[in-house]
């Protein structure tokens, strides 16, 4: 038998590891596939329906719409009083959060109720006209979906034990990712062929080359939303690193403590953000904080221009509840890199920094896994041979894609003519008439 020689030898040595070394990433890969791909696929698919919260909560509670108005919003001391009048026995700090568009609903939020203690997370959200100053609704989280879906998202609804598993899952998807990357360079092939969607070759060929483009076309994202994701799930890890502690999306702050000797005239809610925005005249008012108690502070979170964070942004005034003076401040554009790097995570994960086009983005990132994860199933049953491949009839396949569009079609227009189309002519006959009125 002829023995190889040297250079020969050494290109089969080389050979062998290579093999080794692919064989290897490919079984980690599909292991790590089947034993997280289902909860990942649960955390893909909330997380993208997550980012059209508000669309879906305001969709199933059409009273959380409000009838823009041209007459002035209610002060923020009336609305504060209304909503105590509303819950009398809610002791403690409230945080009202201001709408973002001309028809939303200011919601109050008190931290711990009495109805949810012992729950991991559960306030009270109070939902107030802005222009009228009545209460629309009294709602926990947790008991509306859009609510759940979120909970469902970043815990899977394991409370204080979810975040662990998320960060684990999220390590999970990044780890999927880099060796789905390892995998799809080629090696011992021309780089086109990696490319390759071959149509005409079966359903276990098509669904294999599927796998691998939509894998390498998602992965960007995917990485991302495992980066920020285990952040968000295990923030100590990140700010200890980029020494940004209390950076955390969610963290009050420091607790900032009044100074003054408590009297008769307290700064009222008013008083206290124009006090605050005195310091950033062109932000825009996100959300107050009243007093906890004789030594607690107004905190006054407002968004600069420029600020990635859209709906909870660092920009924090805190205001002393008697004499009106400014206690602290916090300024994103005096961060740290670090700082600034910590903060970004959140808007990151949600799309907040990309645009609102980006949800539409988010939102099909969110179906990768479910995709990948069946189309490599597949595959690894065809491989196993518990799953025969078949010829693509793409004739009888485009007959049954157009009826079962027409059927949606179908079904979408009797959703409009009999849900739909009510509900926008009887806001149309309400606006019409409040037009009607005024030029009378």
């Amino acid at each position: 038998m002829q023995q190889p020689d040297g250079h020969s030898g050494k290109a089969l040595v080389r050979y062998r590891r290579r093999w080794l070394s692919r064989n290897l990433w490919r079984n980690g890969h599909r292991l790590l596939a089947l034993l997280t791909g289902l909860p990942l696929v649960v955390i893909g698919l909330s997380g993208g329906l997550s980012v059209y919260r508000d669309s879906i909560d305001l969709w199933l509670n059409p009273a959380l719409y409000i009838e823009a108005s041209d007459q002035p919003l209610q002060s923020l001391d009336s609305i504060m009083s209304e909503i105590r009048k509303t819950h009398p026995n809610r002791h403690g700090s409230w945080t009202l959060e201001m709408p973002r568009s001309p028809h939303g609903t200011i919601t109050a939020w008190f931290e711990k109720p009495k109805e949810s203690v012992g729950q991991f997370y559960a306030p009270l959200m109070v939902s107030v006209d802005p222009y009228t100053g009545k209460v629309v609704a009294s709602r926990f989280w947790g008991d509306t979906f859009a609510t759940w879906l979120l909970d469902l998202h970043s815990r899977l609804l394991l409370d204080d034990a979810g975040g662990k598993v998320m960060a684990g899952l999220a390590l999970a998807l990044a780890v999927l990712t880099l060796s789905g990357l390892s995998l799809w360079w080629p090696t011992d092939k021309p780089l086109k062929s990696a490319f390759a969607l071959r149509v005409n070759s079966g359903l276990m060929r098509l669904l294999m080359d599927s796998h691998r483009l939509l894998g390498l076309v998602s992965a960007g994202f995917l990485l991302l939303l495992a980066f920020t994701g285990f952040h968000l799930s295990y923030p100590e890890v990140l700010e200890s690193l980029t020494a940004a502690e209390g950076m955390a999306h969610g963290d009050a702050g420091p607790n900032v403590r009044s100074t003054a000797i408590p009297n008769d005239r307290p700064v009222s809610l008013a008083e206290a953000v124009v006090v605050a925005r005195g310091l950033f005249p062109r932000s825009e008012v996100r959300r107050i904080s009243t007093p906890q108690g004789d030594l607690g502070t107004y905190r006054i979170n407002l968004r600069q221009a420029g600020e990635l964070n859209q709906q909870h942004p660092f920009t924090t005034v805190w205001i002393d509840r008697w004499s009106g003076q400014i206690r602290a401040v916090n300024n994103p554009g005096r961060f740290t890199p670090g700082q600034t790097f910590t903060t970004w995570q959140w808007p990151l994960h949600t799309g907040e920094a990309l645009g609102n086009g980006a949800k539409a983005l988010w939102l099909l990132t969110g179906f990768a896994p479910l995709l990948l994860l069946v189309s490599g199933v597949c595959h690894w049953l065809h491989r196993k041979g518990w799953l025969q491949d078949r010829a693509i009839d793409w004739r009888r396949t485009g007959k049954r894609l157009a009826h079962w569009l027409e059927s949606v079609m179908l079904r979408l227009m009797l959703f409009v003519r009999y849900r739909v189309y009510p509900i926008v002519r009887r806001r149309m006959a309400g606006l019409l008439a409040a037009i009607g009125q005024r030029l009378r």
